[in-house]
């Protein structure tokens, strides 16, 4: 990652979606296919993976994600601001947490949000530290 510089580090997944489709708008051509948005999102870790298998709609993911890191909300606190299901949140806030390390090692980027990751929430990496509630 010598040299590289991430973009959009910061930018939450739906802002992704809109930044795209204004873009298209801006330069009055399809710069991003319309097929990048039918397609379902995937972390194209296995054939036929599908982000909506293990994540909620990036609408909703986007808010935990909002009252979790950028508000340091606990996860009692994102389930009753956050249709979702008690196991989805914590599911999804123990993901955040157990994924800290791959913060670290990506490149730097723009900051966006309130609280980005990397640089204003950092999480103990070696002691497999999750908050319940």
């Amino acid at each position: 990652m010598v040299g590289g510089f991430a973009v959009i580090k910061d930018v939450p997944k739906s802002w992704v979606y809109r930044l795209s489709r204004t873009a298209n708008r801006f330069f009055g051509a399809k710069v991003i296919p319309d097929s990048v948005f039918r397609r379902p999102p995937t972390a194209e870790l296995r054939p036929r993976q599908r982000d909506q298998e293990t994540l909620p709609p990036y609408d909703q993911l986007d808010r935990l994600i909002r009252a979790y890191v950028e508000e340091d909300r606990s996860a009692a606190q994102v389930r009753r601001r956050v249709k979702l299901s008690g196991r989805q949140v914590g599911r999804a806030c123990r993901m955040i947490d157990a994924n800290e390390y791959k913060r670290r090692q990506a490149p730097i980027g723009i900051k966006i949000t309130p609280r980005a990751f990397g640089k204003d929430r950092r999480m103990p990496i070696t002691n497999r530290f999750f908050e319940e509630g």
